[in-house]
């Protein structure tokens, strides 16, 4: 399978797979379907780099950012082999997030693929801790 040359072929390809509830030039959102009826919010966005390399951020909300412990964060991204945390407002509020960022020359479908479910399910994992169980993202 070839790599991922532009964010048009990133749409057509989750296009196929969700349905899609943004769906702005450089910006993409769907739900990701889960076990037990449970989904996952999970947005694709084209960044460049310094280097002009274009770049896949995918992430996903996982809550709120009041009260949440940033040591407790750091040593969790330390930890981490995909994805990490960090902090981005979500209607006005800190949200933490869920992130993993891929160069395009290094991704594909299969691997796009990969990674949504992963950060999705991880994601998922992480609300539930946060909200004692919840499904609000």
């Amino acid at each position: 399978e070839s790599p991922v040359q532009s964010f048009e072929q990133i749409r057509s390809h989750v296009t196929n797979l969700h349905a899609i509830r943004t769906n702005d030039p450089y910006l993409i959102s769907f739900d990701l379907d889960l076990e037990h009826d449970r989904h996952q919010g999970i947005y694709l966005a084209e960044m460049e780099g310094e280097d002009g390399l274009k770049h896949l951020r995918i992430s996903t909300p996982i809550g709120p950012a009041t009260g949440v412990d940033p040591t407790r964060c750091m040593r969790f991204n330390w930890e981490q082999r995909t994805g990490y945390l960090a902090i981005s407002d979500l209607d006005g509020s800190p949200y933490l997030h869920l992130v993993e960022n891929r160069p395009y020359p290094l991704l594909h479908g299969d691997e796009l693929n990969r990674v949504i479910i992963e950060l999705g399910q991880l994601g998922d994992r992480l609300e539930k801790a946060l909200s004692s169980g919840g499904d609000s993202l």
